[in-house]
């Protein structure tokens, strides 16, 4: 088998072979059709998060180089493990890659995703930039039939975050917009998403007015440039007020600035994007704003396969997405550095 691979951190990813991997137990032989770059990782690649304040956060422990990133991951069954079943070989399925040790708490609660001793393909164990990879389960297998081949697999990160996202905001009425922060790939997502969840159309932000434009032809209601100066001002004065909720699926200091600074009272920030960087504000403003911020990572399981439900319903417009061949990761890792990326790239073998 083939995987573009980390050798060394920052660098260039490196086309590696090695012995296709025989499945056993339970674990299921993937053939990779179509694997999504994803900016988590930009961030493995470069080694840290930005902390904010000149500090990093080092993530280059708990995995041994070279290193094959991918966890948006969709492929063919080839392989089955004595103990796999429920599982047809030549049968085409994406792998929920959010995986747990399966026997903590949170793991028996169905919130793996969240937990401590984490499996996660792509970014714990070997992923899907390759031609080969392996599952540890059937049950992390999804069937997408319905769903275009390519954009199927940003589903299980880009989709599954914008699904979880949206899901934390609990009921929104009739007469209020929820704002989506960042009109990237994810951000697009968080749109389709908004748009199918909640009464009524979203609004839309971004510091580039390509983005804002696609956002406005994909059904947002009104869009906003934080660069802007009078921008906070407009979203204000449209939403009489400030908006419910906003998602920021950017995370750095200015776009988490704008999200608290467009909810109203008594509302509502979820942070996902992972830009990096710090975020102050004066402890009183929290209570006298009744404000909430708090972030989101990724979905579970049971969230996942309700969002491909909606997804397989038509509830949910496609987002662009551009196929690119194994070997031009590291091309897509440093156009998503440069936020040059219109929807999602996906490495196809």
């Amino acid at each position: 088998m083939k995987s573009e691979a980390i050798v060394e951190y920052g660098q260039a990813l490196k086309i590696v072979e090695s012995e296709t991997p025989k499945p056993t137990g339970t674990e299921v032989l993937l053939k990779v059709t179509h694997c999504g770059v994803c900016h988590s990782d930009v961030h493995i690649h470069d080694g840290y998060f930005d902390m904010g304040g000149g500090n990093k956060l080092d993530v280059r422990g708990g995995r041994q180089l070279p290193f094959t990133l991918g966890h948006e991951i969709e492929g063919e069954v080839i392989g089955v493990g004595p103990d796999a079943k429920g599982v047809e070989i030549g049968t085409r399925r994406v792998a929920y890659p959010w995986i747990g040790c399966g026997e903590c708490p949170t793991c028996k609660r169905g919130d793996e995703h969240l937990c401590n001793k984490p499996r996660n393909l792509g970014i714990h164990v070997a992923g899907g930039y390759a031609t080969h990879v392996i599952v540890p389960h059937p049950r992390y297998l999804i069937d997408y039939t319905g769903v275009a081949d390519g954009l199927a697999a940003t589903y299980m990160c880009s989709g599954l975050t914008a699904y979880g996202a949206m899901k934390k905001l609990g009921e929104i009425s009739a007469e209020e917009r929820v704002m989506v922060v960042g009109l990237g790939g994810v951000g697009m997502m968080g749109l389709q998403f908004a748009k199918a969840m909640f009464p009524a159309a979203p609004l839309g932000a971004d510091v580039d007015d390509s983005k804002l434009q696609a956002a406005k032809g994909a059904g947002a209601h009104e869009v906003y440039n934080p660069k802007d100066p009078e921008a906070i001002k407009k979203v204000l004065a449209d939403t009489n007020g400030g908006v419910p909720a906003a998602v920021d699926f950017v995370g750095s200091e200015a776009s988490l600035k704008f999200a608290t600074s467009i909810v109203r009272k008594g509302g509502h920030v979820v942070i996902v994007g992972l830009f990096g960087g710090g975020f102050s504000m004066p402890i009183p403003m929290f209570p006298m704003r009744a404000l909430t911020i708090g972030g989101s990572y990724v979905g579970s399981l049971g969230e996942t396969h309700e969002m491909m439900d909606l997804v397989k319903a038509g509830k949910i417009d496609p987002i662009p997405v551009s196929e690119r061949p194994l070997g031009q990761g590291s091309q897509a890792l440093d156009d998503l550095r440069k936020g040059s990326v219109m929807g999602r790239v996906v490495l196809k073998p």
